[in-house]
């Protein structure tokens, strides 16, 4: 068996788990209110963790939500912005970008001729996806490894849609 990459955890999702997170974590429609009640499920996930995360949503370019908790920092709002342009840019995970880069031996910094300093493809940035219409948006969350941070987005999309 081949080890994991060494930014890679063990147990990380693969490239078709991601691709089948994708295709069932989708909205029929994606409103402010939706944005706050997404968000503030995040907050009370992450606060149940004591997760040092701060969580940001947005949708069309504007930022819809955003929470920093204790043990954040200004970092993790630079590392969102890099994540969500990931995001924005590809139309899918940030995770997932990052994924696709490693199953075919190389990393996105040194193969997607994007800057690093704008772009991450880090987990923790997930597509807002409408049905019929495509992604919208972006939720994302940073101060937690990367697997860890994807998962908690994935959870709470989860329970969100699973009202």
């Amino acid at each position: 068996m081949t080890p994991p990459a060494p930014h890679q955890q063990q147990d990380a999702p693969g490239i078709e788990e991601l691709q089948e997170q994708e295709s069932r974590l989708v909205f029929d429609r994606f409103t402010h209110d939706d944005a706050w009640a997404l968000g503030c499920l995040l907050v009370e996930l992450a606060r149940e963790r004591q997760a040092p995360v701060a969580i940001d949503i947005h949708r069309a370019g504007q930022q819809l939500f955003h929470a920093a908790l204790p043990g954040s920092t200004p970092d993790n709002d630079a590392w969102i912005a890099r994540k969500r342009r990931v995001v924005e840019r590809y139309g899918c995970a940030s995770y997932l970008v990052g994924a696709r880069f490693r199953a075919k031996g190389t990393t996105f910094e040194e193969s997607s001729r994007l800057d690093p300093d704008r772009y991450a493809a880090h987990g923790g940035s997930f597509p807002l996806t409408v049905r019929d219409v495509g992604v919208i948006g972006a939720v994302t969350v940073s101060g937690l490894p990367q697997v860890e941070g994807h998962r908690l987005v994935v959870e709470a999309l989860e329970r969100f849609l699973n009202r």
